[in-house]
């Protein structure tokens, strides 16, 4: 395959891709068709079954590829020292943002791992495990910046930051559930008071 032909293939794929993570944002996996999908970004069907396999094996695609662009976003956000040198601040601010977006989309879930983990993990262990994986890193993002916040003395050091990372993501995405459910950001701003008072330190 030529170097054109490499490029116009990753190209296409990543716009059936992206496209796809539009429309499901505002839908579900199984409420979406493939013609939606493909009317959007203007392509025939045959140009899905070369990408794709099955519907489900599309699904493990769109999700991995969500999930490394929000981590590139997540770590930077979470991790990088030229943003904020201050972690604790680091991670107001990444709460900040997150509850922002949803403000703008009138309590719609921005994270699409969020909108489709009950309604994928129960049919496919493919879409689960890329779920898992994702979350699985993202935690230890979190992880990361308690111990950077630990090290700098803004955070408590007698908190386990492996715990408080899965109690901070399992309660923000609790929050996120509730937040589409009411339509209202009200949730995420709770769970940002508690889980940046359970950090700060005494």
């Amino acid at each position: 395959m030529s170097n054109a032909a490499a490029t116009t293939s990753i190209t296409t794929k990543e716009r059936i891709l992206d496209a796809a993570e539009e429309i499901m944002l505002q839908k579900s996996f199984h409420s979406v068709g493939l013609n939606e999908i493909l009317t959007a970004v203007k392509v025939p069907k045959g140009s899905f079954y070369h990408y794709f396999q099955s519907k489900e094996q599309f699904g493990v695609e769109l999700l991995r590829h969500y999930v490394k662009e929000a981590s590139v976003y997540k770590r930077r956000m979470l991790l990088d020292t030229s943003l904020e040198a201050d972690p604790y601040k680091r991670l107001s601010g990444y709460f900040d943002c997150n509850i922002a977006k949803t403000y703008e989309s009138t309590g719609r879930c921005s994270c699409l791992v969020v909108k489709l983990a009950t309604e994928v993990a129960s049919f496919s262990d493919g879409m689960r495990e890329v779920l898992a994986e994702g979350m699985r890193e993202w935690r230890g993002f979190l992880e990361q910046l308690i111990r950077e916040g630990q090290a700098k003395g803004v955070m408590r050091a007698d908190i386990d930051p492996v715990f408080e990372s899965e109690w901070c993501q399992d309660l923000w995405t609790g929050a996120s559930h509730r937040s589409q459910i009411e339509r209202s950001v009200a949730p995420l701003q709770t769970a940002k008071t508690m889980i940046l008072s359970s950090l700060k330190p005494v």
